[in-house]
């Protein structure tokens, strides 16, 4: 592990912050560096993914308010501890780290010590561990086991994460996504079947024919919308599972229960909310890493500076050809 360096030296002058102050903008702040309390650490945010779950923040929502707090929304951070607190052990400055916290989107950020997992030295580029976790755990939720026929709806990172893990354990995976980029990279990372997200009475069509009309023992849906979710229900296997995996707050949905039902499927709701469960997603997730079951470098598309947080927002929104996660440079 990365422990602390000769030459590492802290910060002590000021940090660098985004707020979010209104839909669709940012400003970034110059402030007074924080200094850890007990049992806290501080660190140096090298960089921080941007999650699909800001989008509706960015939006404006009635219930969204505005400036948010410095750094807030970023919490898929990484970087090295620059100064610990009193009662921290077995974490100390110049040690590389990733952490569950909600404001990386900052020069610093401080964190309680017990959300904090070191990094190891094999993993020296960018890496948000809290999606990498989040990935891990929907299909460790999902029981994807050898010989499973599974379809994964939506190729984004979750669903590409997810189809390199689900072909590594010997399942057969149809990729379903509707961007020729997704198809390509659902192949990169294993799958066996790709099918163009487009029409859904074509894509069942397809996916009987694929399967001999027994349809899919595991169904992870990862685009957070009613009609995959509806898309899900319809080509999953009597018996099967039905996994969702993606980020459905935007309000209520309908399920044909009838179909479901009758089915006899299980459904599970892989969104994990415990913090010891994340940790552990993270750490699986670094394992899976270093030994060479899953390449970061791919997922990792579209990189911005801490001032162009608007750029990746809309990016992240807008899904330009070739993006599967982009993540911006704070340090």
């Amino acid at each position: 592990m990365n422990q602390q360096s000769s030459d590492f030296t802290p910060d002590t002058t000021l940090m660098r912050a985004v707020r979010v102050t209104a839909p669709g903008a940012i400003r970034v702040e110059d402030l007074p560096l924080p200094e850890p309390g007990p049992g806290q650490v501080r660190i140096r945010v090298e960089g921080c993914g941007v999650c699909a779950s800001n989008l509706e923040p960015w939006a404006g929502p009635d219930w969204m308010q505005f400036p948010t707090e410095p750094g807030g929304l970023g919490h898929e951070g990484w970087g090295r501890i620059d100064a610990a607190g009193e009662g921290v052990t077995g974490l100390a400055p110049g040690q590389r780290v990733v952490w569950l916290g909600q404001a990386s989107y900052a020069t610093h950020e401080l964190v309680d010590a017990a959300l904090v997992l070191p990094l190891p030295d094999s993993i020296a580029g960018p890496f948000p561990g809290e999606p990498f976790g989040c990935a891990m755990n929907v299909f460790l939720r999902s029981g994807i086991g050898p010989g499973d026929r599974v379809a994964i709806i939506g190729i984004g990172f979750i669903g590409a994460v997810v189809t390199r893990l689900a072909a590594n354990v010997g399942a057969e995976v149809i990729a379903i996504s509707r961007r020729d980029s997704s198809l390509a990279l659902a192949r990169q990372m294993g799958a066996a079947r790709t099918v163009r997200m487009d029409d859904h009475h074509r894509i069942i069509a397809e996916v009987a024919e694929l399967t001999a009309h027994r349809f899919c023992d595991v169904v992870v849906e990862a685009v957070g919308r009613q009609w995959p979710l509806d898309l899900a229900g319809e080509i999953v296997a009597e018996g099967g599972r039905l996994v969702i995996a993606g980020y459905h707050q935007d309000g209520p949905r309908q399920v044909n229960m009838q179909n479901w039902n009758w089915r006899g499927i299980d459904v599970i709701n892989a969104h994990e909310r415990n913090p010891q469960t994340c940790l552990r997603g993270i750490a699986e997730a670094i394992r899976a890493i270093e030994a060479g079951r899953l390449d970061p470098a791919p997922l990792l598309t579209h990189r911005f500076s801490l001032d162009a947080l608007d750029r990746a927002l809309d990016a992240t929104r807008d899904k330009p050809d070739g993006l599967v996660k982009a993540w911006v440079a704070c340090g």
